[in-house]
């Protein structure tokens, strides 16, 4: 147990948060309920009482990213509890991986496992009191605390993933699907609106299954039926987001036939015309061998049937090259199928020999350097795909949404278009205004005449 806490200073808990938004969201959950029990957070590991890390434990750069911030925690502070993904794994004997790496953790938890952290928190340092959340200093609310800019938030709408994809190992840490009540994704919406979000990611491990595993069954919201379904979840944050004059953004969405009831509402201009489908592939015989739920036939007549009904339409992926077996056949058919297809946002991993992932015992398993050099290929690829289609914004007037001003903008500052979610797409560089009294702060929606590209980037002078 801690040392007896002065009864006027609150403990402290360093807070490291690693990996995808669906662990920030996690994140953002422990801190809420720290912050509600009267827990303070510190700055550095050396000012907390106690120091919490949620991992990420998907590729091996992850890992190694997640073991290494453990190991600085406990050099700096010697009193660490390890959640998230990494958390989950065994080692090669069978033992758990972060316990074995670094035996003088307090505990290891899996992923989305706040009730458990807060128990091994109370068993170290005992916590001051519990207020509501409502008084909750820096919450939205229900919501809870956000580790996003004020101006943007994740909203996960499920855990877990029913899909049995080779290359991943998720579903054997996160579980199978399982999703949110949608009276309470809809609560947590309105409550981070009426905050002040200016924007939306809507994130899950497989946001198109969402409800799936409740055979889509009808909850309430604000006393009406409304079934646990995405075309209704996004039709019910589209109308909350239009009342605050917001933005939802779409992640994680596999292209599934029901996708094609949801691009109705973004040529409607009641979510963003953008999507976050994780292809990973086009040829079907990769498709096969990743056990992914679509052929890349079947994905191209998608997307061209998407943009049919919403020309506006974006698109971003991520994909896989050098999977094992990928003849140079295959991987070509990946680099026409990018071009047809003209995805405007593409990232590439080379394949990752992840732990306890059954493609490792695929047949065919290509050269590091192999690999590395197609993910190379891609990306050239990608970049003039990307290129070609942000040239066709110069000239447009687009709406922009503000992550940062310089002297209230008139030094200039920088945003995104609606095409754009941050950390992973491109910017907008708001130049100064010609006009002296124009000015605007981060978190307002400024209108800005595209003058320029700039890499992956827009030039955008505000109007």
């Amino acid at each position: 147990m801690s040392e007896a806490l002065s009864p006027t200073k609150n403990p402290k808990i360093g807070f490291v948060s690693l990996g995808c938004p669906k662990n920030l969201t996690d994140s953002e959950l422990i801190l809420t309920q720290l912050s509600a029990e009267g827990y303070e957070t510190s700055k550095t590991f050396q000012g907390a009482d106690l120091v919490i890390v949620n991992t990420c434990g998907f590729i091996d750069d992850a890992v190694r990213e997640s073991l290494d911030t453990i190991g600085e925690a406990l050099a700096d502070n010697g009193k660490v509890i390890v959640t998230g993904c990494l958390g989950a794994r065994a080692d090669d004997g069978g033992g758990n991986l972060v316990k074995g790496v670094h035996p003088n953790v307090l505990a290891v938890t899996g992923p989305h496992a706040t009730q458990e952290v807060m128990e091994h928190v109370h068993q170290h340092l005992p916590k001051p009191h519990d207020p509501f959340i409502d008084l909750v200093p820096g919450a939205f609310s229900e919501a809870g605390i956000k580790l996003t800019p004020r101006h943007y938030a994740y909203l996960k709408i499920s855990e877990g993933c029913n899909h049995r994809c080779t290359f991943c190992i998720i579903p054997s840490m996160r579980g199978d699907l399982v999703s949110r009540p949608i009276g309470d994704v809809l609560k947590e919406a309105r409550a981070l609106f009426a905050g002040g979000v200016k924007e939306l990611l809507v994130v899950s491990q497989d946001t198109s299954a969402y409800g799936v595993d409740v055979k889509y069954r009808t909850g309430f919201w604000d006393g009406k039926p409304v079934r646990t379904r995405l075309l209704e979840l996004v039709q019910q944050l589209g109308e909350i987001a239009r009342a605050h004059g917001a933005w939802v953004r779409l992640h994680y969405v596999y292209p599934y036939p029901s996708v094609d009831d949801i691009i109705p509402l973004m040529a409607d201009g009641l979510v963003l015309p953008y999507l976050d489908v994780p292809f990973q592939h086009s040829h079907p015989d990769v498709l096969k061998r990743m056990k992914r739920p679509a052929s890349g036939e079947r994905n191209l007549e998608r997307i061209q049937r998407w943009r049919e009904m919403c020309p506006e339409l974006v698109i971003r992926s991520t994909f896989i090259a050098g999977f094992p077996g990928e003849t140079e056949e295959e991987f070509e058919h990946l680099l026409q199928f990018l071009r047809e297809a003209q995805i405007d946002r593409a990232g590439c991993f080379a394949y990752s020999n992840v732990k306890g992932a059954a493609a490792n015992d695929l047949p065919g398993m290509l050269p590091i350097e192999l690999r590395e050099e197609r993910r190379a290929r891609f990306m050239a690829v990608a970049e003039e795909v990307s290129t070609a289609r942000l040239q066709r914004r110069v000239g447009q007037t687009l709406q922009v949404l503000v992550d940062k001003s310089v002297g209230l903008g008139k030094k200039g500052g920088v945003g995104r278009s609606w095409a754009d979610a941050p950390e992973i797409d491109g910017l907008v560089h708001l130049l100064p205004p010609e006009k002296i009294s124009k000015t605007y702060k981060v978190g307002d929606f400024v209108k800005a005449r595209i003058v320029g590209t700039q890499g992956h980037d827009l030039v955008g002078m505000p109007v």
